[in-house]
């Protein structure tokens, strides 16, 4: 490894060090934004109360929290430290660096004027190469970047049945009828229970996840038990499994009833999710996914696929083309997120 690869390996892994130091101070400050707020309410309900047990209650609550915010700002103080520490450390090594490379500039002009003439010599071979290579790099462009879509079932025998299986043939038809059908791998997985979502995924890499079936109005996804009866998922514990699986998920849609909770909180660990803000249709729920995934096989944008989705509802004449809802990590435009790319 050359000093300039030394230096500059040194550099960026400062940088990334700086960048965790950053977020973790943003992270802070959201935190002791909040616990001020909180701090504030106590005050607030303090003052308007009459009851001296409750006034003892929030005395005590009060107390916690300016405990807590002064445990923020501590570790605001400590971060903003560590910041200027890495900061200097940072220009310290890009000082070096820039010393290193002025050394070895000057003893590679020599070397490299006895490569130009071999360069000359070989010119013409190195056109061809050159040629070759576009060629092949056109045709690897030619080829959209291979996805898989999970589609994960569960309709257990003491819930409403729904037609899960009309909702997956009519994906997979549209999927095949679409320009970059060959780019999109739909996989289905029926009667899930909780166990099998993570071997599922870890199994599988998706792009894209798929929850089709019941879900609650608290939040929850219903999954089936090893008996094949109803059993309820909490929205938290749908979070926490992104969280631990985002490096690959780009998109979840969440096809159930009351969904539109889960689809808002998991959008801080992946790109995108669709959820439903109240009970959806059974044809409703075929109708839109099937348009939507036939819009992504087009190499359309997150955006246009969703809107096009509800205007084939509206084609259909069925009236529930604002229960979809589509949510984006914040950053990030939902017309420039293209799941298949032409």
């Amino acid at each position: 490894m050359t000093n300039i690869t030394l230096h500059v390996n040194n550099i960026s892994r400062k940088k990334r060090e700086l960048a965790k130091l950053q977020s973790d101070r943003v992270n802070e400050l959201k935190k002791m934004n909040n616990q001020s707020k909180k701090t504030i309410s106590l005050k607030q309900i303090m003052t308007r109360t009459k009851s001296s047990l409750t006034l003892k209650s929030k005395a005590a609550e009060l107390g916690r929290a300016e405990k807590a915010l002064a445990g923020f700002e501590k570790k605001i103080v400590e971060l903003d430290s560590k910041i200027a520490k890495k900061s200097k450390e940072i220009a310290d090594e890009e000082s070096k660096l820039s010393k290193t490379r002025e050394r070895e500039e000057k003893s590679k002009m020599k070397e490299a004027e006895k490569q130009m003439k071999r360069i000359d010599q070989t010119l013409v071979t190195h056109n061809d190469l050159h040629i070759q290579t576009q060629e092949a790099i056109t045709q690897l462009q030619d080829i959209p970047e291979r996805i898989t879509v999970l589609f994960m079932a569960s309709n257990p025998i003491d819930e409403g049945q729904l037609r899960l299986g009309e909702e997956a043939r009519e994906i997979n038809e549209m999927i095949r009828k679409s320009d970059y059908r060959d780019s999109v791998s739909f996989v289905t997985k029926w009667a899930v229970r909780t166990q099998d979502v993570l071997q599922s995924i870890n199994e599988e890499r998706p792009t894209v996840i798929h929850f089709s079936g019941h879900g609650s109005d608290n939040d929850e996804i219903v999954f089936q038990d090893p008996q094949g009866r109803a059993k309820l998922v909490s929205k938290e514990a749908i979070v926490q499994v992104m969280m631990s699986l985002s490096d690959t998920i780009r998109l979840v849609f969440f096809n159930t009833c009351f969904s539109f909770g889960q689809a808002k909180a998991v959008v801080e660990h992946v790109d995108a999710a669709i959820g439903m803000n109240t009970s959806i249709g059974d044809d409703a729920a075929r109708i839109f996914a099937a348009q939507f995934y036939s819009a992504i096989g087009f190499g359309k944008s997150l955006k246009v696929a969703f809107q096009q989705a509800k205007a084939m509802l509206m084609l259909e004449g069925i009236d529930e083309k604002d229960t979809p809802e589509l949510y984006v990590r914040e950053g990030l435009n939902p017309n420039e997120i293209i799941i298949v790319k032409p």
